[in-house]
């Protein structure tokens, strides 16, 4: 057994485990794997290993691996610049980082020269943290509406970036208020759904929140 595999399987135990305690179902939670260290061969070999979905956030760097495997289901997790915007959609899953009206302009103009759809998520500064991208909470209500407008892009749920603490108990109040913030906006049918939260770190408190999406690198890669 790899190292590789000897994680995965540590990380899927690890999620089977919490999510039985929270009462959910461990198959609504998502791994995706955090590949923006690791070379072409680790990602294949992760692809053979069943884990199918995996987390840049610079598109140069993920721009080899993504035309070596395109049939992995890529996630843009990064700050996205609107000059970037063209090099990423046509190749990514889904968006997780909108966070404000002039990259959905963007990304709404360029789905439309493209004639696609594009799934974000709309992240969130829940902390506050100034060195975080996201959205004020506050603003979440006007901006949705603004995205509604926008029938190119098909907003899927929220995510957000916890501070790194040794404790992860104490960012607890994150991921529930990323989660009530979601309940309040979804409505039957919308598929306002997903919840991108938790990373190595800290995953484990985010599944008991309601992650739906874990954004897992060095639990499996070193």
């Amino acid at each position: 057994m790899s190292q590789l595999e000897k994680r995965y399987a540590e990380v899927k135990a690890e999620i089977a485990a919490v999510a039985k305690t929270a009462g959910r179902d461990p198959r609504e939670i998502k791994v995706v794997a955090v590949t923006k260290t690791v070379g072409i061969e680790e990602v294949r070999q992760a692809l053979a290993l069943g884990i199918d979905d995996f987390g840049e956030n610079r598109v140069q760097d993920a721009a080899p691996k993504i035309a070596a495997l395109p049939k992995a289901h890529w996630h843009f997790i990064g700050h996205l610049q609107s000059n970037k915007v063209k090099d990423v959609l046509p190749f990514y899953t889904l968006i997780h980082s909108l966070d404000r009206h002039t990259l959905a302009a963007t990304m709404q103009n360029t789905a439309e020269s493209l004639d696609i759809m594009v799934d974000a998520l709309v992240q969130v500064n829940v902390s506050g943290e100034e060195s975080k991208f996201g959205l004020d909470p506050s603003a979440l209500a006007d901006f949705l509406v603004y995205l509604n407008g926008l029938e190119r892009i098909r907003i899927c749920g929220l995510m957000t970036m916890a501070p790194f603490v040794d404790d992860p108990e104490s960012v607890r109040f994150v991921f529930r208020r990323l989660r009530e913030l979601r309940d309040l906006y979804a409505t039957s049918g919308n598929g306002f759904n997903e919840l991108s939260m938790g990373m190595t770190n800290d995953y484990k408190v985010a599944i008991e929140e309601g992650a739906t999406i874990v954004r897992i690198g060095s639990a499996l890669f070193s």
